[in-house]
């Protein structure tokens, strides 16, 4: 087994149930190309070129894998020769999409495929199948939503993995270091404590903290600076970390320590608002309530929380409108911000995991403002 995937067998139960949701889906079968689907489902980390390579996956029947000759040596890193899968391989001239047509053994046509399918195949696909196929986000929402055990252990340890960048972060915030300075820092340390690579780095000092996107910018840090800080990364076999924390360069003035003081509350109300049945958009209401309570409700202009697993932004999205119920094994972020343009902003960020009777979270850092001294 590669250590950048998990055990054969936790990919054989996902190929099963994605078959069985075909089928319950009254589809042939999904086609599915690289993208995390793909890695979802059989480990693999191809990459999408003009050469088709793509899961095919029967409602009913043995899954074939249909892959360019010269892109063979892909495969060895994924599940598929443990899995024991069919592989049609193809050279050019020949025709990839009828191979795909053969391999879905006919019966209802309507297939579907993952939604990071490029037009460049999903039109010649179309033409060999006799229709468009749909889109396979429902068939596989579910699956990729409810985390299993191997999948939970991952983002634990991406969890504990960023939190030990959090702990080192306060030695990078000193005056006169840009944030594009402590970004570096940052990243390196990502790495260093695990990661495979750097996802995404916001080091937002003052008025940039109040832009929830900033990333980073030559700005000189200051002395009396609120610094948000939203890192992540992807840590093995590809399940990501996102954690926020806010710091202070210096004690805060009066009314950041109480707009702060709220916002830390409505962070704990909405984790404490995560259990089965509870809808998305109640975790939602949870921390926006208590903002619109102290009369911040135009200072959160984004949604609670965000899915995450391969992808660091996937389903659930914890949003007002979403009337999801929640079920034990879905992963996402709590993250309410207040932001005031021109000034300042803070964000407070967990990845939490839906248990039998509440909430997990895998991030563990202090919610308070943490203090840098001068």
């Amino acid at each position: 087994m590669s250590a950048g995937r998990f055990p054969t067998d936790v990919y054989a139960s996902r190929l099963r149930a994605a078959a069985a949701a075909a089928a319950d889906a009254g589809l042939a079968g999904l086609v599915i190309t690289p993208g995390y689907d793909l890695r979802y489902l059989v480990g693999s980390r191809a990459q999408t070129f003009e050469r088709l390579t793509a899961l095919v996956l029967p409602a009913s029947g043995d899954p074939t894998i249909v892959v360019p000759r010269l892109e063979l040596a892909a495969l060895k890193e994924s599940a598929v020769p443990e899995l024991g899968l069919a592989v049609r391989d193809w050279v050019d001239g020949d025709d990839p999409y009828a191979l795909v047509g053969q391999a879905l053994g006919g019966g209802t046509p309507t297939t579907a495929v993952t939604d990071s399918m490029p037009a460049l195949h999903l039109l010649p696909l179309a033409d060999v199948l006799g229709a468009v196929p749909v889109l396979a986000t429902d068939v596989l929402r579910r699956l990729r939503m409810i985390k299993d055990a191997a999948e939970i252990d991952a983002l634990r340890k991406a969890g504990a993995a960023i939190d030990r960048v959090h702990a080192r972060v306060p030695d990078f915030l000193r005056p006169g270091r840009t944030e594009a300075d402590v970004a570096a820092d940052i990243a390196e340390a990502i790495v260093a404590e695990g990661h495979s690579e750097v996802a995404f780095i916001i080091v937002g000092s003052g008025p940039h903290g109040a832009d929830p996107h900033h990333e980073c910018s030559d700005r000189e840090l200051r002395a009396g600076d609120v610094v948000v800080v939203d890192i992540g990364g992807p840590y093995e076999p590809g399940y990501n970390s996102d954690s926020t924390r806010t710091y202070s360069i210096g004690e805060p003035d009066r009314e950041v320590a109480r707009r702060y003081a709220v916002l830390q509350r409505a962070q704990q109300a909405a984790v404490a608002a995560v259990k089965p049945g509870v809808t998305a958009e109640q975790v939602d209401a949870a921390a926006r309530d208590v903002l619109a309570a102290e009369g911040l409700a135009e200072a959160f202009v984004h949604r609670t929380g965000h899915g995450i697993g391969l992808s660091v932004h996937e389903e659930p999205y914890i949003v007002a409108g979403n009337a999801l119920p929640l079920e034990a094994g879905m992963a996402f972020s709590v993250e309410p911000g207040i932001y005031f343009p021109g000034e300042w902003g803070a964000r407070i960020e967990d990845i939490v995991i839906v248990t039998a009777d509440g909430a997990e979270a895998v991030n563990t850092r202090p919610h308070e403002l943490v203090v840098v001294p001068v």
